[in-house]
């Protein structure tokens, strides 16, 4: 690495070099001047990276820019619609709820006769926020022995005052979709609605949703082992304080979170999904994973993330052709529909292999320890293991190039899991362990029905009415 003309990397081999070489330096110093380098290794290993060289997020960038959006081909458009988009203007509606008819104030047109010919309409949609309190009167009989007979309540009425499935469904979406801390609910139906709602009852309908799910857990697992591919990815979240640790399995159909205090291969056999599958399992090369017997495709967005930083950081040149060549493959393969022909896979593979091999002669393996008197295996640079994982799992980072349903990038499963970063911005934390558990059961339910075209409102409307959708019906 060099900064403003010098080789910082060359200074400290240097530096080290004078440590080995120097026997006049006592022992105490020695150990001193080791620990300063470890700790300006570290600094410099963090300098200069960013969301396009590494796995930081691009609100933590230092001096973040946003770029103008990329235009296509050429193409000078300008911003909003463009033609042949649909669009979602207001469009009347054939039976307005009330009509309020406005006469002319004749006081204001000259004096004369005047004959009514019709009517120019305008509506205004506008929203009326109100509780609505329906009363069941269950009609009471009595023989003429004096026996009584009470007419039967509808389902789920079973308390003398309650709140309706609307209700619950409303505070669900605001707490589990939208990520609205429970006091803020709270204010908003007392001040919106004026209803009074606890905090307490929000957790109440949480729970209750999380109960009446049970049996959605168990048909998402089952439909997840019999998917031919699946993104998988895991984050860190706040437990009362303590690291635990979220865990998803998906694709464009089906989601499912977990909550561990695990990250690793417990956690994921106790999802109850993995262990069972036998499709392509599209991953971050997180270890733990490889245990699991079925197919591997690796996140290439991954791979080009850590190709950029080999190539501003230590001027990888195979790094930067490495990253144009990967690119290449998968316009090549979005063109041919999805996988390209043996002939032209066998190309690709070729050209895979020579980068790397160009890559042994910039960053060579190294053959001897730096410092003999430390024990383990010998350090490598960042860039030589890049090398290596490339060249070791060849098979698993191209194999979106010869099967159609595999992805070039594990991004569903990180955008399935991007939400749960928002909530802990929003509240910090989950308060308990029980918390995360609804979390990620009611999430998953919301966003497996979005993947099927139903909204969260409808969802949890149909779920707090005692029933589920009809996809999900047909599986039960």
């Amino acid at each position: 690495m060099t900064i403003e003309k010098i080789n910082i990397t060359e200074t400290i081999k240097n530096v080290e070099a004078t440590l080995r070489d120097d026997k006049s330096i006592s022992p105490q110093v020695r150990v001193m001047m080791e620990l300063l380098l470890v700790v300006i290794n570290l600094l410099l290993t963090k300098l200069g990276l960013n969301s396009k060289n590494s796995s930081i997020p691009p609100s933590k960038d230092p001096k973040r820019t946003r770029g103008s959006k990329r235009k296509t081909e050429g193409e000078k458009r300008k911003p909003g619609g463009q033609n042949g988009h649909e669009g979602n203007t207001l469009t009347k509606v054939a039976q307005p709820d009330h009509v309020e008819t406005l006469e002319i104030d004749r006081r204001t047109i000259p004096s004369g006769k005047y004959t009514p010919v019709g009517f120019e309409s305008r509506q205004v949609i506008d929203i009326n926020i109100s509780s609505q309190v329906t009363e069941y009167r269950a009609q009471i009989l009595k023989d003429e022995n004096g026996k009584l007979f009470v007419a039967k309540f509808p389902a789920g009425v079973n308390r003398p005052i309650q709140y309706g499935a609307s209700i619950k469904a409303h505070a669900v979406y605001m707490s589990q979709q939208q990520l609205i801390p429970y006091d803020r609910i709270r204010d908003y139906f007392s001040d919106q609605c004026g209803i009074p709602l606890s905090a307490g009852s929000i957790f109440n309908f949480n729970k209750e949703a999380y109960i009446l799910l049970e049996t959605f857990e168990a048909i998402v697992k089952r439909e997840l082992i019999a998917q031919g591919v699946l993104n998988v990815d895991e984050t860190g979240i706040n437990v009362n304080g303590k690291l635990l640790w979220l865990h998803t399995a998906g694709n464009d159909l089906w989601t499912m979170f977990f909550p561990h205090e695990k990250r690793g291969l417990k956690a994921m056999v106790a999802m109850g999904v993995l262990e069972n599958f036998r499709g392509v399992l599209c991953h971050d090369h997180w270890k733990p994973y490889f245990n699991f017997k079925c197919l591997h495709a690796l996140c290439n967005a991954h791979h080009l993330r850590e190709l950029e930083r080999a190539w501003e950081h230590d001027k990888q040149i195979w790094a930067k052709k490495m990253q144009a060549l990967l690119l290449e493959i998968n316009e090549a393969v979005d063109k041919a529909g999805g996988c390209v022909t043996d002939k032209v896979a066998k190309s690709f593979r070729s050209r895979y292999r020579n980068v790397l091999t160009r890559g042994d002669l910039e960053c060579p393996a190294p053959t001897t320890k730096v410092d003999s008197s430390k024990r383990g295996r010998i350090a490598k640079s960042k860039s030589r293991n890049l090398l290596e994982r490339l060249r070791n799992f060849e098979t698993e980072t191209l194999r979106f190039m010869t099967n159609k349903i595999v992805p070039f990038t594990n991004n569903q499963g990180e955008n399935d899991i991007r939400m749960t970063k928002v909530q802990q911005k929003i509240s910090g934390c989950f308060r308990s362990f029980e918390g995360a558990q609804i979390f990620c059961r009611v999430r998953s339910y919301l966003s497996t029905c979005r993947k099927h075209g139903i909204t969260p409102t409808k969802a949890l409307e149909t779920l707090f009415s005692g029933r589920l959708p009809d996809f999900l019906v047909k599986l039960e």
